[in-house]
């Protein structure tokens, strides 16, 4: 496995690329699990639509309502106050024809326009019926009646030249029936006023009372569209999650991680559950196919790449006859690269061995600061060759002794310092310390300058052949499985390993262990998982 490309050898890469690709049209909602996903959809916005058009409508219905009321009184009023202006008009000429009367009692219209006003005010006095105004109808009536009867003497009286009785009667009859019909013309316009007030009123209320309605309906229509808004998210987007979990599952080599999805549901989720468990044995399947291809061929490759090792110590020690330089110089290429080979092999059994929990842990009680010291002289070497400053560090705090399998830690650290140092350019720095951590475990830093991981890249550096892009910046590349084998050997001390890097700054890969690791740990595989493995330790 490499980090950033990080490899401990130098052996062609790797690839492995794992595609699973679902075809989605549509996705379902409601608690009706044999509703399609557009039937579900259209039940819930036809919900929400009717929810929240029934206060629109109440509310439309209320104003029209009001403003049929408001239409109404308009109507209503006018009619009156034309009735009432045609009143008053008639009582203004009723009194110029008693002036007439008096003053000109031989004209010949004078007679004929008293008793015209007068009938005409009696007929008006039948039209306010209509308005409810029987009061000022009786009263009109009356002095109507006066008018006519009593302007008929007084005209009778005026040619006479009978003065005294003509103003008599003008005065005592006429001009109180003129009086009369203004003071109920008053009272009228009074009493059609505080009816025209009430109406508002009544109006103003039943829209205070409609607005109350409506916003109480529509807080309620709000509410329940709310609900029926979650309950199709809620029945849509548990099972996408559901998916999403175990594709994700898929993702990182988890083929049996269970979906809580039946795929006798009758809906496009009961399709995809059946696609995805098909998918998923499928691809388990596969990956066994293929654990065992590289398991076996790992295995019967071992045998005759030590034997063309061995050949080439023979002809390297001319057991064969004299070589000259050039020859010695292919020879030395040729065994170079079956070395490259002969780690890739044993690598690719090495992953076989935790796939099949063949590797076994051998911890030992160690020292260390001398086991960090150890590897400090090591790869001290390396970093004057490469012009790279090269320090290592143990706290005082830490513990003297520790309980790991040297061998396999030193092969973890072996792995990220040649990666730090293959990264890491002339004048550059490699840092190894070993810390303090929390509940008594030791943790281990390898810190590098060099040419950094990209971010979205780093959550792949522990999986199987992965490489990063990085490759440009290393001194040789490596197979991808070094990483992968140090995280399973980490694990297995029932630790942690993690990284941190920033692109043109370096990289740190962070190590946590317990002090003590049990006598004896094994190496477990996953169920399933061939792109990421599962390491346990255990008893043996």
């Amino acid at each position: 496995m490499a980090r950033d490309g990080h490899t401990s050898d130098g052996a062609p890469p790797i690839v492995e690329r794992r595609t699973a690709e679902f075809v989605v049209a549509s996705f379902p909602a409601s608690p009706v699990r044999g509703m399609t996903l557009r039937s579900r959809l259209a039940l819930g916005f036809a919900l929400i639509a009717v929810l929240l058009g029934a206060p629109l409508f109440w509310a439309l219905q209320a104003l029209q309502e009001s403003s049929q009321k408001v239409g109404d009184l308009r109507k209503q009023e006018v009619a009156a106050s034309i009735l009432l202006g045609r009143v008053r008009s008639l009582t203004r000429e009723v009194e110029a024809a008693d002036r007439a009367v008096l003053f000109r009692p031989d004209s010949a219209d004078t007679e004929p326009y008293m008793q015209t006003n007068a009938r005409a005010l009696a007929e008006l006095a039948d039209s306010l019926r209509t308005f409810e105004l029987l009061q000022l109808t009786g009263r009109l009536q009356q002095a109507s009646a006066d008018i006519e009867h009593f302007g008929a003497q007084e005209l009778a009286a005026a040619r006479a030249k009978r003065t005294a009785v003509a103003d008599s009667i003008s005065d005592y009859h006429i001009a109180p029936a003129v009086a009369a019909i203004e003071r109920a013309l008053a009272d009228a316009e009074a009493t059609l006023s505080q009816r025209a007030q009430d109406k508002v009123s009544e109006t103003a209320a039943a829209a205070d009372e409609a607005y109350r309605d409506a916003a109480t309906q529509l807080a309620a229509a709000l509410l329940l569209a709310l609900v029926v808004a979650v309950w199709i998210t809620s029945t849509i987007s548990r099972p996408v999650r559901d998916l999403e979990a175990g594709m994700r599952a898929v993702a990182d080599g988890d083929f049996d991680h269970p979906l809580p999805i039946s795929p006798s549901r009758r809906d496009e989720f009961g399709r995809l559950a059946s696609s995805f468990r098909s998918m998923a044995g499928q691809l388990a399947e596969l990956d066994k196919i293929k654990a065992e291809f590289v398991s076996v061929a790992s295995h019967e490759l071992k045998t005759p790449i030590n034997v063309v090792l061995g050949y080439l110590t023979l002809l390297e020690d001319q057991l064969y006859g004299p070589l000259n330089e050039k020859q010695l110089e292919v020879l030395a290429t040729v065994e170079n690269q079956a070395q490259v080979l002969s780690r890739l092999v044993q690598h690719l059994l090495d992953v076989s061995r935790f796939q099949a929990g063949a590797a076994r842990l051998e911890p030992r009680p160690m020292s260390l600061r001398a086991f960090v010291t150890e590897l400090e002289q090591t790869f001290d070497v390396l970093a004057q060759q490469g012009g790279v400053t090269f320090r290592a560090s143990v706290a005082r705090d830490l513990p003297e002794v520790v309980t790991w399998d040297r061998d396999r830690m030193t092969e973890v650290l072996s792995n990220l310092l040649s990666n730090a140092f293959k990264f890491t350019e002339t004048g550059g720095r490699v840092e190894l310390t070993a810390v303090a951590a929390p509940k008594g475990a030791v943790r281990l830093a390898v810190r590098d300058t060099g040419a950094g991981i990209p971010a979205e890249q780093l959550a792949h550096v522990f999986d199987k052949f992965f490489q990063a892009d990085n490759q440009s910046a290393a001194t040789h590349k490596g197979s991808g499985l070094g990483l992968a084998i140090a995280r399973e050997i980490v694990e297995a001390h029932g630790g942690g390993i993690h990284v941190a890097s920033t692109r043109g700054a370096g990289t740190t890969f962070t190590i946590e262990l317990p002090a003590v690791t049990d006598e004896r740990a094994a190496i477990e595989p996953a169920h399933g998982d061939a792109g990421r493995l599962s390491v346990t330790a255990g008893r043996a």
